[in-house]
């Protein structure tokens, strides 16, 4: 993949907007940088998107903005002209796809079919947008799709929400969901843009989906480890599994035997998808510690702890 798709699979959710009005193109970026979406495919379809286009990628440097609904060359060479890092067109146009592809432009043709697969892998492509998602049979089309095209992935649009996003992320040839929930046109027009920077962050959330797993509390030794597990087991009314380096009580408290990472312990988190918490974590200017990383059989990050303690406890995230 290219590092614009790279960068895609990082972020998770593409928001999709459509601006009637070349004034709302700014306040409309900034209210998605402010919820942790650097990133816009703004739809071709208006009169204002080639200057949207310009001004986000003006006055926005740090964000990722591209054109969608891009049915012509002509359309190409204006969105790249005003900025543009991507290109999205919502079918699969031969004619479109070889420019882009012999100008070294990033683009994701809309397929529908293993026809249309085909002919983007013959035109040298490695992720296709999958559109209408919902409507041409959403996750289940895309996973039948995608058994015999092995090096294929997808990037759904259409009916994509808050509600069915995990199921989609979860599966591994999807790179990127497109969405507009966060950026509905009713709320565009309000100029509602906390309340568009408050559905961004609330996009987010639910695609990493973090949440606590335990905390781990340092101590001297496993004769004092023992003593406080089996304390907070009475309390709690839990279980109490004793091991080499640590007692857990129940699942949610670690007593280690041997003072481990962290002043006083450890919390660990859990996320739906380590590799984007870690983006957009980085993004909130947290940083992490590459050393501590840790790697499945397969190869992916199971494990990562931030560099700098809080409270005087070490963080760390685990993969769900």
């Amino acid at each position: 993949m290219n590092k614009v798709l790279e960068e895609f699979q990082k972020i998770g959710i593409i928001p999709v907007i459509a601006l009637d009005h070349v004034e709302d193109a700014a306040p409309l970026a900034k209210a998605l940088c402010d919820g942790g979406l650097p990133c816009a495919e703004v739809t071709f379809r208006t009169d204002a998107a080639e200057e949207s286009i310009r001004i986000m990628s003006e006055q926005f440097p740090e964000m990722l903005v591209g054109a969608g609904t891009v049915l012509t060359t002509e359309q190409v060479d204006r969105a790249v002209n005003a900025g543009a890092k991507f290109i999205v067109s919502p079918g699969l146009n031969p004619k479109v796809v070889k420019y882009c592809v012999e100008k070294n432009i990033p683009i994701t043709p809309g397929c529908s079919n293993p026809s249309d697969v085909e002919v983007a892998i013959e035109l040298g492509l490695d992720v296709v947008k999958f559109f209408p998602a919902e409507a041409a049979g959403g996750l289940n089309m895309i996973k039948s799709m995608a058994a015999p095209y092995t090096k294929m992935k997808f990037m759904p649009t259409g009916g994509i929400n808050a509600k069915n996003l995990t199921s989609y992320l979860d599966f591994k040839k999807i790179i990127a969901c497109g969405g507009s929930w966060m950026v509905n046109k009713d709320m565009i027009a309000a100029k509602d843009w906390d309340g568009i920077t408050a559905l961004t962050k609330e996009a987010v959330s639910t695609m990493l989906g973090i949440k606590l797993l335990h905390v781990g509390l340092n101590t001297e030794t496993g004769d004092v480890a023992l003593p406080a597990a089996e304390k907070f087991a009475a309390l709690l009314g839990s279980d109490v599994r004793d091991g080499n380096s640590s007692t857990f009580v129940g699942t949610m408290l670690e007593l280690m035997k041997i003072p481990g990472r962290g002043t006083h312990g450890h919390i660990c988190f859990q996320t739906n998808y380590l590799d984007r918490a870690i983006y957009h974590l980085e993004k909130r200017g947290f940083a992490f510690d590459e050393s501590s990383f840790k790697y499945n059989a397969k190869g992916e990050l199971t494990v990562a702890y931030m560099k700098d303690e809080i409270a005087g406890f070490a963080v760390h995230f685990n993969q769900k």
